[in-house]
C-alpha cells in the first residue's frame, strides 16, 4: 500500500475543505469577534486581541466542520477527500490548525504586542486548540464516511 507524503495529506486536506461553508464562517466569525468587544466595552476595557483571536478562530473551526459534516456534497474529488478527512480526522486537523496559528500570528504580534517570540507561542498554542477541537469534532461525525471504494 502506498503511503501519502505529508504534501498529499496537505493536498487532500484542502481539497477536503473545498467547499467549506466560507461565508458562514466568515459571518459567525465577524459576529463573535464584533459582540465580545461590545461587551467588553460595557465592561470598561477591550482586548481586540482576544477578540480578533475567538474569531479567527471559530472562522477556522466553522470551515473545518462545515467541509466534513456533509461528505456527500461536491464532485467526485472532494466527495474521497472529505471520506478520507473523515477517516484520518488528527492529519485533517493540521490544516484548520495551521491556518488558525498562521492567522494568529500577525494579529498577537500587532494588536496584542509581545514580541516575535510571544506572538508565536500565542499563535501556536490558538492552533493546537483548534486542532484538537477540530479532530474531536471531525472523529464525531466520521459515522458519516461513505465506504472507499
Amino acid at each position: 500500500m502506498n503511503e501519502l507524503t505529508r504534501r498529499d495529506e496537505m493536498a487532500l486536506s484542502g481539497a477536503a475543505l473545498r467547499g467549506a461553508p466560507w461565508k458562514a464562517a466568515g459571518v459567525t466569525g465577524a459576529l463573535v469577534a464584533g459582540v465580545d468587544v461590545l461587551f467588553d466595552l460595557i465592561g470598561g476595557g477591550v482586548d481586540l486581541s482576544w477578540s480578533v483571536g475567538m474569531g479567527i478562530g471559530l472562522f477556522t473551526l466553522i470551515a473545518a466542520i462545515g467541509s466534513v459534516a456533509r461528505p456527500d456534497r461536491g464532485d467526485r474529488v472532494t466527495q474521497k477527500a472529505r471520506a478520507w478527512a473523515l477517516r484520518h480526522p488528527w492529519r485533517f486537523s493540521l490544516y484548520p490548525a495551521a491556518g488558525t496559528a498562521i492567522l494568529l500570528y500577525p494579529v498577537q504580534l500587532v494588536l496584542d504586542g509581545e514580541g516575535v517570540f510571544g506572538a508565536a507561542w500565542d499563535a501556536a498554542w490558538g492552533g493546537a486548540l483548534v486542532y484538537l477541537i477540530t479532530g474531536l469534532l471531525t472523529l464525531a461525525v466520521r459515522g458519516r464516511a461513505p465506504s472507499p471504494r
